[in-house]
């Protein structure tokens, strides 16, 4: 199991909730690859995109391992927050705070230059991640206690 709750799965709120978000990651993955080989488009674009992939991937694993969104940008305290919920992060995406600033900082600051295809690939790598994260999670779950009766097929209690 990718995520981790204990015995517990996440709840259908939640894999809906996890879902939206990859859905925005995608987007934001979809506008990387179109944009990342137009040398007309700036790098800031680019790079913002590709740091949402990112903090929108690691955000699915948080709310699939029931944790407290924080409301931050920043990918290297994501990254430990996920890690600290007991899910695997992928060593490609343990090394992603480089995009962090691509959040907000350079949008408005003097341009440098970004990595694209590492943009891109950081980008790919999250969304990946998170899908299989979210198949993992709708999986049918285990029942716990197999010899267990469920209500149906227990005999009824005796009368007193």
């Amino acid at each position: 199991m990718l995520y981790a709750r204990g015995a517990l799965s996440p709840s259908p709120e939640q894999i809906e909730y996890a879902d939206m978000l990859h859905r925005l990651a995608t987007g934001d993955l979809y506008a990387c690859r179109k944009l990342a080989d137009d040398a007309e488009v700036d790098d800031h674009i680019i790079g913002f995109h590709a740091q949402q992939a990112v903090e929108k991937a690691l955000k699915v694993a948080l709310v699939l391992a029931d944790s407290e969104l924080p409301h931050t940008h920043d990918l290297e305290l994501l990254v430990e927050q996920v890690k600290g919920a007991g899910t695997t992060v992928p060593d490609e995406l343990s090394d992603t705070e480089w995009l962090t600033p691509w959040a907000a900082e350079l949008r408005y600051d003097e341009p440098i230059a970004l990595d694209r295809m590492a943009a891109l690939a950081a980008a790919e790598s999250a969304s990946g991640w998170a899908a299989s994260l979210l198949a993992d999670a709708k999986l049918p779950q285990p029942d716990p206690d197999p010899g267990r009766k469920s209500r149906e097929e227990a005999p009824p209690a005796p009368e007193p």
